[in-house]
């Protein structure tokens, strides 16, 4: 594909380069990583395999994507690539900048390294490379099912950069035997995972084949109950790259250990096209029907795949990062009562903290002296984290009227108990246990803002 040259100092305004540096931590790479000049012409002079060297029978995007992009390693070369240490090179780069480490990964694999874009703010990642003065390649998958804005900011993103998006797209006919088979919308009833992976992970898997490396926008801070454990590069324990078999391909994290904040700074300061649903609450963008804004006191991965349990956010192009040992512990602990290892939330001397024994006590009871508002949680839960903030400022607002706030950690072995007997779906599901009625009524809404919450107790009381 035709590749982005530009380098650092050709961009318009000197000002931009300052504010980078200020806002990514944008220091000057250390001259051993980057080539000598002669290198660096018998690099470009190199073959140039296609992302598709896996599909023969494709053409390239764009005729002049061989001659425009940087150049792929030579046998030697890909050798050393494979000698090379990644746990330790993660280590290294543990304080580094996102530019430093985007500026490695380019040098190291010329050609057969590229950007997964997915139309969200993970543009960053393309700006970064601008900024190395490096040539760089990027890939999106396009499952035909994205925003119109998605497509329109694939659009801005090209002609903003010079570049040539390397589209990869489902295998038609299995997208044409799910629909006919299961409907257009089959992932409501029995999960995302088939359609995510007719229209994601094996495309990607096809477009890996023709890499020896690839750069992603996971954050460590995006799902902090799965992607906490990120590294900023790794052997990629999933997926295989050009040369086949495990630990085939390489996966740089440039932004693992950036929050979100940061990456929103950098693209306001640096003026990089944005997705316009951005602007409209949505956070963590993917296909349109699985998508949809946050509210107050929601976690970016809450307008993902809503209808399922929070541990299930995952579409499995990144299911290597997953953090299983977190997952696993989440239902053994001790006292039968969720994760041993992450610690309780909730934490306020106006929360009360219930037992198993103490909220069947609060079913049973037909006329309460005062009504409960309850919430069952998971500490493990990201969304959970999320509204830990609001649910204690509304616990101690309701301090001494009459209400009780309480919490009930459902998870673990009290997850079929709370299924059965307390309208648990997913977590956090909050309860109102009004003073003269026996049911309690389950809060119906996602927002989870102080306001909303105190307007539906108030509603009840």
């Amino acid at each position: 594909m035709a590749s982005a040259t530009t380098s650092i100092s050709s961009h318009p305004a000197a000002l931009r380069d300052v504010k980078a540096a200020r806002i990514g931590g944008l220091r000057q790479q250390q001259a051993s990583v980057a080539p000598s000049a002669a290198a660096a012409r018998g690099q470009r002079a190199r073959a140039v395999r296609s992302l598709r060297a896996a599909e023969p029978a494709r053409q390239p995007v764009a005729a002049s994507a061989a001659a425009a992009a940087p150049a792929a390693p030579v046998a030697d070369e890909a050798a050393a690539l494979a000698a090379v240490d990644y746990e330790a090179l993660a280590r290294e780069l543990e304080g580094a900048s996102p530019l430093e480490i985007m500026d490695r990964a380019l040098a190291m694999f010329g050609s057969e390294i590229a950007i997964a874009f997915s139309g969200a703010e993970d543009v960053a990642l393309i700006e970064y490379a601008k900024l190395t003065g490096r040539p760089f390649r990027v890939f999106s998958l396009d499952t035909g099912r994205l925003n119109p804005e998605t497509y329109q900011l694939f659009d801005k993103v090209e002609k903003h950069y010079g570049i040539r998006i390397e589209y990869m797209f489902p295998d038609a006919s299995e997208v044409q035997e799910l629909v006919r088979t299961k409907g257009l919308f089959s992932f409501y009833e029995d999960g995302h995972q088939e359609c995510c992976r007719v229209r994601k992970v094996r495309p990607l898997r096809r477009a890996l084949k023709g890499l020896r490396a690839w750069i992603t926008g996971q954050r460590k801070d995006q799902s902090p109950g799965t992607r906490a454990s990120i590294p900023l590069v790794q052997v990629d324990p999933s997926f295989e790259g050009l040369d086949g078999g495990a630990g085939s391909l390489v996966k740089w994290n440039p932004v693992a250990n950036v929050d979100g904040k940061d990456i929103w700074t950098f693209l306001r300061t640096m003026d990089v096209p944005v997705n316009t649903l951005h602007a409209q609450g949505y956070v963590s963008i993917g296909c349109e029907p699985c998508t949809r804004p946050v509210l107050p006191g929601q976690h970016e991965r809450e307008g993902r795949w809503w209808w399922e349990d929070a541990k299930a956010k995952e579409c499995g192009l990144h299911k290597g990062n997953i953090d299983k040992d977190a997952q696993a512990a989440a239902p053994r602990s001790a006292n039968g009562n969720g994760s041993a290892g992450a610690p309780d939330i909730f934490e306020s001397p106006a929360v009360v903290s219930l037992t198993r024994t103490g909220i069947e006590n609060l079913l049973r009871l037909e006329n309460r002296a005062e009504p409960w508002l309850v919430v069952l949680y998971a500490p493990w839960c990201p969304f959970c984290q999320a509204m830990e903030a609001s649910y204690v400022e509304l616990a101690e607002k309701l301090a001494g009227s009459g209400v009780k706030v309480a919490k009930f950690r459902a998870d673990g072995e009290q997850k079929p108990f709370a299924q059965a007997e307390l309208q648990l779906q997913s977590f956090p599901t909050v309860l109102l246990f009004p003073g003269r009625t026996a049911r309690p009524i389950k809060y119906p809404s996602e927002k989870r803002d102080v306001d909303s919450l105190l307007a539906f107790v108030n509603s009840l009381r």
